[in-house]
């Protein structure tokens, strides 16, 4: 019995005999899908702990470098704020003490955890905090604006060197530009290229991907028009107070969206007041903002702002089927040789604003004073197309090129002695009204009969847009600002001539 029970014992601990010494070389079958998981482990813990800190210091280095070349360039370099890792900013944002003070007056009054509120500050930093490249600004945004401007417009620039040449090394810079067209963005990129790495303030229309990545990589930060509440302005407040503070160059848009009739608006004070609230002259460098003023004789979206602007049942909305179509269209004119383009784009710098002085003059409302002043600035200098002069003599009832040509004579010298720039390059003043009248034609605005000049069912609006384009109060004296009454010459970028932007 007892021998039984031995071999009994022997036969049920074979198999697991073999088990405990399988051999190192031993095939055994898995199931595949255990395989593949297994190898996906494997894979990932190698490149987790070996591969991507590697790679990350790799492209660290090589990025440092890049910066340190654009930054010998640049007038002013890129700020150690703007190179900051994105989720860093986030939470230097939410943790600012007078955000966390409005954390738990936001929780408080909505009557949720004060930890639902942070989740909540936190979401809204995540929305509005950018994450700059700038290997995508300067390697790819910058080159694809200059493409872009120069193809559709003739592009030209005035007053920048004399506006910013007194501005002090250490202040921190604010362009403040009118709202005419999407190209704003595009236009002035290119333009600010050479002197520094822009950040706008964008509306929340660009949130949509692909355009949304797109843009907080090149630094731009976006701002609701709808649904704020106290906690959203604290937030969106302490990330521009802290990107001025740390020497970030800005550039805003007062009026807050397009120009929808084509004149300048009052300004919206958000922005500005958060930048002054913040001000300690004591403490930090000075704040210098530089009007910047922007025409077209074609905006892009011209139509589409006529059309809300009269209270269209469907208001603009810019869609994604909208843009290939304008594409396709635009492909098709370029393959056959039939596009033109939108005659000039004008870019004019006016008189620089220190914040400092500013406050020092002493304002009962510094924020409503200091916008006053910044858009007046834009005004002094808005550049002077022909076609805005050819639509206001349309306007006043001109029916020939001979009458309208007298008036852009006119107007054009009124306006120079008042200190506009009048781009045109054609000295005769048929020549530029016909070229002004051919590009209405080809809209369908106006038709030509040998010198004689019809407008067609359509033209009120569209004239009525671009005549008010031009500058509302011309009695501003010359002397005022006598570098607009030519564009001043700069030594890393030239102005009024063609031949020096690369035009044809």
């Amino acid at each position: 019995m007892p021998q039984k029970a031995c071999e009994g014992r022997k036969r049920m601990d074979a198999p697991f005999g073999k088990l405990h010494n399988p051999g190192m070389f031993r095939t055994i079958e898995v199931p595949l899908w255990a395989l593949l998981l297994l190898v996906g482990f494997a894979a990932v813990t190698f490149a987790s702990h070996f591969l991507f800190p590697s790679v990350r210091w790799f492209f660290r280095r090589w990025a440092e470098r890049l910066v340190a070349r654009l930054n010998a360039r640049l007038v002013r370099p890129i700020e150690p704020f703007k190179l900051a890792r994105r989720m860093d900013t986030v939470n230097r944002v939410i943790h600012d003490p007078d955000v966390a003070r409005a954390i738990v007056d936001h929780a408080r009054e909505e009557g949720v955890p004060e930890q639902v509120a942070f989740e909540t500050a936190r979401r809204y930093a995540r929305e509005i905090v950018p994450g700059f490249s700038a290997l995508l600004y300067f390697g790819v945004a910058t080159r694809l604006a200059q493409w872009l401007s120069r193809s559709l417009y003739r592009v030209r620039v005035s007053g920048e060197a004399d506006a910013m040449a007194g501005v002090d090394p250490k202040a921190t810079v604010v362009f403040v530009l009118n709202h005419r067209s999407n190209m704003d963005y595009v236009l002035v990129t290119w333009l600010v290229a050479r002197r520094a790495a822009l950040a706008y303030a964008v509306g929340e229309w660009a949130r949509r991907w692909p355009l949304g990545p797109l843009i907080r990589a090149m630094g731009g930060y976006f701002v609701r028009r709808r649904d704020l509440n106290p906690l959203y302005r604290k937030v969106l407040a302490r990330y521009v107070q802290i990107a001025t503070e740390n020497g970030v160059t800005q550039a805003i848009f007062p009026e807050g969206r397009l120009s929808r009739d084509g004149a300048l608006h009052a300004p919206k004070l958000g922005i500005l007041s958060y930048i002054i609230a913040d001000h300690d002259h004591e403490r930090t460098h000075d704040v210098v903002f530089v009007p910047v003023a922007v025409n077209y004789e074609r905006v892009l979206e011209d139509r589409a702002l006529i059309a809300a602007q009269a209270g269209a049942a469907n208001p603009f909305r810019l869609r994604w089927w909208m843009v290939i179509r304008y594409l396709w269209r635009h492909m098709q004119l370029r393959l056959t040789g039939r596009f033109t383009r939108f005659g000039y784009a004008a870019v004019a710098f006016g008189r620089p604003v220190s914040l400092r002085r500013f406050l020092w003059s002493g304002h009962e409302d510094p924020a409503a004073a200091l916008g006053a002043v910044l858009m007046a600035r834009v005004e002094e200098v808005l550049p002077v197309l022909p076609m805005a002069l050819v639509c206001e003599a349309l306007i006043d009832g001109a029916r020939d090129i001979e009458t309208v040509a007298r008036h852009l004579s006119s107007r054009a010298a009124t306006l120079q002695a008042a200190g506009h720039v009048v781009h045109a390059d054609i000295r005769d003043a048929k020549q530029a009204v016909s070229v002004a009248l051919r590009m209405l034609e080809v809209r369908n605005v106006v038709a030509l009969d040998d010198e004689r000049i019809s407008l067609t069912a359509k033209f009120g609006p569209i004239l009525q847009f671009y005549a008010r384009t031009l500058p509302r109060n011309p009695s501003v004296a010359a002397d005022r600002h006598p570098a607009a009454l030519q564009d001043a010459p700069s030594k890393d970028r030239p102005t009024d001539n063609a031949d020096a932007l690369g035009e044809p």
